[in-house]
């Protein structure tokens, strides 16, 4: 059973950086996409960056494209999520995802398309 695990929340000022962590068990993180979400207060939960496997093809919205990067350690079966430049609005629980079946250079960008998750990890960013 895949199990993944975040790490590297904390508190944080505006303008500052966080690394994320996402421990993938229960298999090989290789052959798998990964997907970083949030969920802000108040808000459904949505998209921050997602990774194919081969092919390093990345996806991110536009609210933190240039300031967040996701990148994977197949060895280390860990996939990271780069927080840069954060602003307060950044804040929110933060949750790594994966998804099996998907062919190499592909990723979904649907919450609904990941069937395993992590229990998140909090951010919080101060003005």
């Amino acid at each position: 059973q895949v199990q993944l695990a975040e790490s590297g929340g904390g508190l944080v000022q505006t303008g500052g950086s966080l690394r994320l962590s996402c421990a993938f068990s229960g298999g090989k993180i290789s052959r798998y996409p990964m997907g970083w979400f949030r969920q802000r207060p108040g808000n459904e939960r949505e998209i921050v960056a997602a990774l194919s496997w081969g092919g390093g093809n990345t996806y991110y919205p536009n609210f933190v494209k240039g300031r967040f990067t996701i990148s994977r350690d197949d060895a280390k079966n860990t996939v990271y999520l780069q927080l840069n430049s954060l602003k307060p609005e950044d804040t929110a629980v933060y949750y790594c995802a994966a998804r099996r079946g998907y062919a190499c250079g592909v990723y979904p960008s649907s919450s609904a398309s990941y069937e395993y998750w992590g229990r998140g990890t909090q951010v919080t960013v101060s003005s």
